[in-house]
């Protein structure tokens, strides 16, 4: 990326507003409204523990808008269904629609979300031995790292983009993806301290 980026970096990195606790709060109780009647058994009482989540945890709120640490052109979706494999090994990487000048942080840190948070918890030994290997090459303090890991939980804490989706294509998978993401964001959030342990390359 460094390479070939499509052009120079600005002075700081683009500033990422954290949405507040009250406005997703209202989102939330706009979507109850808005969900068809019996659309997905749980999708209801899965609202209402995120709002409850919320009322919780208002005062985490990630300070400032702009994240911390180095920052550069990224890809955007990092993650193993965007790269193409032969013979074992990965020769191209797709999907560039995302690419932009962000965080090296808020990249890594979404792309071990994706790649293990999976089934509701997630996988702190490949999470801690990813950031490791990832930190071996770009220089990433564990402060900043902490501020992006920080960041992408409030981000899924306050965001409804799945039964945003649900509602405009009337597609059942999207509320399925609401209801794995909200066992992963329980999870994550009954234990953010050794989540933050493990991606500064500490597990047990």
């Amino acid at each position: 990326m460094r390479r070939h980026a499509p052009g120079p970096l600005p002075d700081r990195p683009p500033p990422a507003e954290a949405t507040g606790a009250a406005t997703a709060d209202s989102a939330a109780e706009a979507l109850t409204a808005q969900l068809p009647a019996d659309p997905m058994p749980g999708l209801d009482a899965a609202l209402r523990e995120r709002r409850a989540l919320l009322n919780r945890y208002a005062d985490r709120r990630p300070d400032g808008e702009i994240p911390a640490g180095p920052y550069g052109w990224t890809h955007g979706d990092f993650q193993y269904r965007n790269l193409l494999r032969r013979d074992g090994e990965v020769v191209a990487i797709l999907d560039w629609d995302r690419l932009g000048v962000r965080p090296y942080g808020e990249e890594v840190a979404r792309t071990a979300q994706v790649q293990f948070g999976v089934d509701g918890v997630f996988d702190l030994d490949r999470v801690a031995a990813f950031t490791a290997g990832y930190r071996s090459v770009i220089d990433l303090p564990v402060a900043d790292l902490n501020d992006a890991v920080t960041r992408l939980w409030w981000k899924r804490l306050t965001d409804y983009w799945q039964l945003d989706f649900l509602l405009a294509r009337k597609d059942p998978a999207f509320g399925k993806m609401f209801l794995e993401g909200e066992a992963l964001l329980h999870w994550w959030t009954d234990r953010a301290d050794e989540v933050q342990a493990a991606f500064a390359g500490r597990c047990r």
